[in-house]
């Protein structure tokens, strides 16, 4: 798919699938605005995309601060001028019961999670506008179904679903498409960080390969490659939709072996 020209904003960009999106945007002609609250993090990933010819900018982001989502989208424009999609990643995961998480821990994911698609998208909603732009938010299986503890985490997803359809309702008529991919478990990111807090890591991850109907875990850049469509002139009569990428987890329990 070709976006030469095109700017991205990608939040949690620094690794996991928010990294592959930058990286797929990239290679697709995109420059890239990679956002992630680890400045760090965020330059590597564009210091790789510019290593291969691309363009792009680290901006150190809070998704869960108004102040800081706000300099982001300020030095977006500045920079680059324009917006043509912006990528809804950046999350994070408490992997406990409600009786076991804090209020600070519930309150911090929900700002995280569910605070940070709805302050990116309202501070880049006027630039989408003018360019007749795309959000993709990064929601998850566990939207449509829970596992064991991670009750804070599945109860964001679910927000994510619903907050995606109201955008679509909303801003469709202005030309601004909002759709959301919901990936099973991936082999980077939260995935990663759910399986070291097993007591067995590598069963773990070995068990939830047997999930999926394909018998694996997903890798993220399969997961970029769908954030690059539903960003794209390919998927231009979808708007509220949700893209399932999860190597059949959800369609049932596969056979065992």
């Amino acid at each position: 798919m070709n976006l030469n020209n095109r700017v991205v904003v990608i939040t949690g960009a620094g690794a996991g699938i928010g990294r592959a999106c930058a990286l797929e945007f990239a290679k697709a002609g995109s420059a890239v605005v990679a956002a992630d609250i680890n400045w760090e993090a965020a330059r590597e990933t564009v210091n790789t995309i510019t290593a291969a010819g691309g363009a792009g900018l680290a901006v150190e982001t809070d998704v869960a601060r108004p102040d800081s989502v706000e300099r982001l989208a300020a030095v977006t424009l500045e920079h680059f001028g324009a917006v043509h999609a912006l990528v809804n990643n950046a999350a994070i995961q408490v992997s406990k019961t409600v009786a076991d998480t804090t209020f600070e821990e519930w309150n911090r994911q929900m700002a995280v999670n569910v605070g940070g698609v709805f302050l990116c998208s309202k501070h880049f909603l006027p630039a989408l506008r003018r360019t007749r732009g795309a959000i993709v938010n990064l929601s998850s299986v566990n939207g449509f179904f829970v596992e064991p503890m991670c009750a804070g985490y599945c109860a964001t997803k679910a927000a994510i679903i619903g907050l995606t359809k109201a955008m679509a309702i909303d801003h469709g008529r202005e030309g601004v498409r909002v759709n959301a991919i919901a990936p099973g478990y991936i082999d980077a990111g939260l995935a990663e960080s759910y399986f070291q807090v097993q007591a067995d890591p590598s069963a773990a991850r070995a068990a939830a390969g047997k999930l999926h109907a394909l018998g694996r875990i997903g890798r993220p850049e399969e997961v970029a490659r769908v954030a690059l469509f539903l960003a794209g002139g390919d998927s231009s009569f979808m708007t509220g939709a949700v893209v399932v990428v999860d190597g059949g987890f959800g369609s049932g329990l596969p056979p065992a072996g």
